[in-house]
């Protein structure tokens, strides 16, 4: 559906992205991770072409870009681009028009999604009366209700309450049963992990880790340990054999040396904190992610995941 071919540009002295390369069959979600400053959204604007490319190819279907293509994609953009002081109704209305629904057809389809995200009651409102939240979720609409091939969206989980996340999670995996292209960006570890067929993750431009999830995880094996106590648990950062910690209030993910001993490992635990949970686990994507962008030996270097 989407090919990304070796995608380059430059601002000025930055390299915002260098050399680019990802494809999206229909019937897939690819999650496009990075850390602030990565060049995500670049890459995005390239393929939506907002932006030319230096050099590389983006091709959708085999043909480059063209007015018949932009009425087949949907892109939700990280800054919102509502006109703040129309009614939510309207908003939705003018932009399905631009998108050549006739009105009639518009407007049943704006009233389903209004009722899928519980808006319909808002839907005489402004916009600028609306929560960040539902600002997001009518953002969400007018990228999807002309019925798009390929829905690309950046940040899309960005000022969603926990319900509402789980919500959206619900409509993308939807989306991809209908056999649509889903392209999203995030920097929410978890969703990525849950939603996502393949991950490209990129890190100062580049490319450092694409694949599936399963590949992904695969190549860091089973190499971490799930903790769950109680009391102070900083002195794990200092473990020897434990290559990386990461703590989350009461809960803790360790990551492993080879040949370490977990269960001389949960002796020395359970002689400082009270143990409620000790597991053997796959490496989560935030961890993966953590090390990618922090180790300057990575940087810059494609780790393309085959499995048999």
């Amino acid at each position: 559906m989407l090919k990304a071919s070796n995608l380059r540009k430059v601002f000025t002295t930055v390299r915002a992205v260098d050399g680019v390369s990802f494809e999206i069959q229909r019937g897939e979600i690819l999650g496009l991770l990075g850390p602030n400053g990565a060049g995500k959204t670049t890459c995005i604007r390239i393929i939506l072409d907002i932006l030319p490319p230096d050099e590389g190819v983006v091709t959708y279907d085999g043909r480059k870009f063209s007015e018949r293509t932009r009425n087949i994609v949907g892109y939700l953009p990280e800054e919102r681009g509502l006109y703040r002081k129309n009614k939510l109704l309207d908003t939705i209305l003018y932009f399905a028009e631009l998108r050549g629904m006739q009105r009639g057809v518009a407007k049943a389809e704006a009233y389903r999604w209004l009722q899928r995200f519980n808006l319909l009651s808002y839907k005489d409102n402004k916009v600028e009366e609306l929560s960040k939240g539902n600002q997001q979720k009518v953002q969400f609409i007018v990228s999807v209700i002309h019925d798009p091939t390929l829905v690309v969206l950046d940040e899309p989980f960005a000022g969603l309450d926990p319900v509402n996340q789980i919500l959206l999670k619900d409509i993308l995996l939807d989306l991809k049963q209908q056999g649509k292209a889903v392209l999203f960006s995030t920097h929410q570890m978890d969703q990525a992990e849950r939603l996502s067929d393949t991950l490209c993750l990129i890190n100062r431009g580049k490319v450092v880790l694409e694949g599936t999830v399963r590949e992904v995880k695969k190549r860091y094996g089973k190499n971490a340990v799930h903790l769950e106590y109680e009391g102070d648990g900083s002195f794990m950062r200092s473990l020897p054999g434990v290559r990386r910690t990461i703590i989350y209030g009461n809960s803790a993910e360790l990551e492993l040396d080879d040949g370490v001993q977990t269960q001389a490992l949960l002796l020395i635990l359970a002689a400082r904190l009270e143990i409620r949970k000790f597991e053997l686990v796959e490496p989560s994507l935030q961890s993966i992610f953590i090390q990618l962008v922090t180790a300057g030996k990575d940087e810059g270097t494609v780790k393309r995941v085959e499995v048999a």
